[in-house]
Order: C-alpha cells, then structure tokens, then sequence
C-alpha cells in the first residue's frame, strides 16, 4: 500500500498494462463512516452480506472472490483527503483495514492475484505543506 499519495494516471496505465483489475474508489463528499462503506460496497462490488462495520470490510477485503484478479488488484483510493480531515479517526481505522488486506494478499503463497491500493493523487501532486496521510496509530476494537 502506497501511503505518499501518487498520481493516478500513471499507477491505472501500470495496472491496465499489467493485466490487472482496477477499481477505483471516489471519496469525493465522504464526510462519514456510513457513506464511506457505501462507497467501498458500490466500487468493490462487495456482496450484500458485508455489513456497514470495520470487522465486516476488513473480512471481506481478505475474500474479494467475486472481484475479478487478473494478474493483480488496484483499488486507487481518490479524492480521500476531505475524508481524512473531516473524520481523521475513522480515516486511521479505515487505512489500518486496508493495510491489513493488503499484507494478508502478500502473505498468500497459492499464486493467488494480489492486492495494491493506492492513495491516488488526481491532479498534480500534493502541494508544498499540504497535509500528510495519517497513519494508523492504533487497532480498531
């Protein structure tokens, strides 16, 4: 997982050439914990058994059998900045469920497609002194 936020049009043309599946998940006007999981569940895809809850996506970040792999997963996570400044300790809950998928994909040995996300940069980059990701400072409960 890439926690220095990236251009996305370089990462998506990487991804596309690598045969990889891409998804990308818009947090434009997220400014809560419930839209948020809607938007994971409309972008992932996640099947109706994932709840609104941390437990729930963690458990289903580690499954995403009904996501296509190709020869990798990208889920480029855009416009996530609003989301990180409105909500900062759900934003650490949130990175922490994503670090969390991200190891448990690496650590798999069955040739399974694994997983990359991406906190996705749209436009040029980050600006001198814009704010830094947060990084997950403690486990959700």
């Amino acid at each position: 997982m890439s926690l220095d936020p990236q251009p996305l049009a370089p990462a998506l043309a990487a991804a596309d050439a690598a045969g990889w599946t891409t998804v990308r998940l818009d947090l434009d006007g997220v400014r809560g914990k419930a839209e948020l999981m809607r938007r994971c569940g409309v972008a992932l895809r996640l099947p109706e058994w994932v709840g609104g809850n941390w437990d729930a996506l963690a458990d289903a970040m580690r499954d995403l059998s009904w996501l296509p792999g190709g020869a990798g997963r990208l889920v480029a996570v855009t416009s996530w900045r609003g989301y990180a400044e409105a909500r900062s300790a759900e934003w650490e809950i949130f990175v922490d469920v994503l670090e969390e998928a991200v190891d448990f994909w690496r650590g798999l040995d069955g040739g399974e497609p694994g997983l990359t996300v991406l906190l996705a940069e749209t436009g040029p980059g980050p600006a001198a002194g814009a704010p830094r990701t947060p990084r997950p400072k403690h486990r959700r409960g």
